[in-house]
């Protein structure tokens, strides 16, 4: 097995340049260090370790990372370095509006500007809810530093009247349930009591959990961070390692372009379809790898998922949490058993400096109903699908774990919504002409349509359908959705409606042609009437007056890139600022 080879240690440390001296500059910044109760032989030369915390009320996944803070400080002094904590803008998707999506960027811009104009040799990424992780994986990416993240965990179980209440997908199950007449209102917030039971993430194999996988299979946190639960304790041991970790990390100079090649992420995208994994890591992978330069596309998603198939038997594919994930023995087991299948590469370095293999080569599934055999998967075929055809050229996805098998070849009438406040005012109404045999199609909810691109692709389904029984139709938008919801959904539609792709110009009455075999999503019209509908388009997105928002609409990209913005793909290093005294 190939491992890191460690740079020669003592070298000079890019913290020195502000307090390794005697001149005026030296101890100007050391003193004002000092007023934190900070002894003189902190500043002796050790790495300067920075502590990226992403600590919110306001976004509760987050709520509880102040005290895992504290266990990585007592492992960066253990381990001889000097931590310094710094709190970065939080993105909580339960709260945040329009959606926390549109925020990742923002998030990831305050990583990257702190990580390079501060003192710092190394830094500890503290993530929970969805966007964090990306964002803090992004900012560090651009600057390229010794960087390791530890996750916060997910909730522990939800129980419901004897059954597991999946947070998130309970929500959708139940919402749905109150529209179709079976269940109460009263049944409904009595359920709600359950569904947040201790600190964390979601419980389910959302997008949290997902990206804190996708963490650990692209070698960027150490080996069984993804799963453990937020409350046990175990967690704090975690944290208390990561913090010894990123000392020797500095001192090795091991950073995230050694870490994070092709084979990496590779791994991850395999990872994610044994996993039954978030579509939304589709769109945040493609957006770390542009961070560090490389050119990964939705074909390599497709390609690399196809023989896939999922082993994880959580929600919202299957049925267990993230609670029995981890006393299954967790993302190691599944990692060994692709390994075993020799569906990695088991070569790839993490930051342990050991490679991925020789991390879990020895790990027992201790669960076979929760990570199951090969031969009793999920889904033989797990992996995101990437769907093209002229509705969508640039490409859209869709989870095939979470849909319905007799949904995956459909022909069927389009039942359009301009927009979300569109399809708010009449997906109730019973004279909406639509039926189960339907394909509902939502526009302008993409990056720039929404803006931001919210989690409202998984619509809820017309009551009067629901009614019938009906538990899933095909639905195809530009928009995503959360990794706890389900269903035959086509998502990230490009290009979006709001920059003219096909989608703007569906009307209801179109037929529509999903065939995810072939990978193929197809507006049923003459190129000629397509193209003269693009024609006559106009964009009913206004761009907003300023601020944030402004630069946003502006700059982002395509979700089949990463939804990242134009001038933030590339590493741009984390040179030596000029010092201003």
């Amino acid at each position: 097995m190939s491992a890191f080879t460690p740079k020669p240690w003592p070298r000079k440390l890019r913290s020195g340049e502000w307090f390794g001296g005697t001149g005026r500059d030296h101890i100007y910044h050391r003193s004002w260090m000092k007023n934190q109760g900070l002894p003189a032989d902190l500043f002796d030369g050790r790495p300067v370790i920075g502590i990226c915390n992403t600590w919110s009320e306001l976004t509760p996944c987050n709520a509880h990372l102040r005290d895992l803070a504290e266990r990585v400080k007592h492992g960066i002094y253990e381990a001889g370095g000097l931590p310094v904590e710094f709190p970065v803008f939080s993105t909580g998707e339960s709260s945040l509006r329009p959606t926390a999506m549109m925020y990742r960027n923002l998030a990831a811009m305050d990583v990257e500007e702190a990580l390079r104009a501060n003192p710092l040799d190394g830094v500890v990424l503290l993530a929970g809810c969805d966007k964090t992780t990306p964002a803090l994986l992004m900012g560090a990416c651009s600057t390229d530093l010794p960087a390791i993240m530890v996750s916060g965990g997910p909730m522990l179980n939800g129980w419901f009247r004897g059954e597991r209440v999946g947070s998130g997908t309970a929500l959708w199950q139940m919402s749905e349930d109150i529209k179709a007449g079976n269940i109460s209102q009263a049944d409904f917030l009595e359920a709600e009591q359950s569904m947040s039971r201790s600190p964390g993430s979601c419980n389910t194999m959302g997008t949290a959990s997902t990206m804190a996988s996708m963490a650990e299979a692209l070698g960027m946190a150490l080996s069984g961070n993804a799963a453990i639960p937020a409350v046990d304790s175990r967690r704090r041991v975690m944290a208390h390692l990561t913090g010894r970790r990123i000392v020797q990390m500095v001192k090795d100079d091991l950073k995230p372009s050694d870490i994070l090649t092709r084979q990496a992420f590779e791994n991850a995208i395999r990872v994610n379809g044994a996993i039954g994994g978030s579509t939304n890591a589709v769109i945040h992978l493609l957006a770390i790898a542009g961070r560090v330069g490389l050119d990964l596309t939705l074909d390599d998603w497709d390609r690399l998922g196809r023989d896939i198939p999922t082993i994880v038997n959580l929600m919202p594919s299957g049925k267990y949490l993230m609670e029995e994930f981890f006393y299954a023995g967790g993302l190691p087991v599944v990692i060994k058993m692709l390994g075993d299948a020799q569906k990695l590469h088991r070569e790839a370095i993490t930051v342990s400096g050991d490679s991925l293999w020789d991390e879990v080569k020895d790990v027992r599934n201790w669960n076979e109903d929760v990570i199951r055999p090969v031969d009793k998967a999920l889904t033989a075929s797990g992996g995101i699908v990437v769907l093209k055809g002229n509705l969508a050229p640039g490409g859209a996805v869709l989870k095939p774990s979470a849909a319905t098998p007799a949904l995956m070849q459909h022909r069927g009438r389009a039942v359009v919504f301009e927009n979300i406040d569109d399809y708010k005012a009449r997906i109730e109404d019973e004279n909406l002409d639509v039926d189960e045999t339907c394909v509902l199609v939502m526009k302008n909810c993409g990056p720039r349509g929404y803006p931001g691109m919210a989690e409202v692709g998984n619509m809820g389904l017309p009551p009067k359908v629901l009614r019938k029984g009906i538990k899933d139709m095909v639905r195809i938008s530009d928009a995503r959705m959360s990794g706890t919801a389900y269903g035959t959904v086509v998502l990230h539609t490009t290009p979006e409606a709001a920059v003219g792709g096909p989608l703007a110009v569906v009307r209801s009455g179109d037929m529509i042609e999903l065939d995810v075999a072939n990978r193929r999503l197809h507006l049923d019209i003459s190129e000629g009437e397509l193209q003269q509908r693009l024609q006559a388009w106009q964009c009913p997105v206004q761009a907003p007056a300023g601020g944030y928002a402004r630069l946003f609409h502006d700059h982002v990209q395509g979700a089949d890139t990463g939804a990242d913005f134009d001038f933030l793909r590339g590493c741009r290093g984390a040179p030596i600022p000029k010092d201003s005294h």
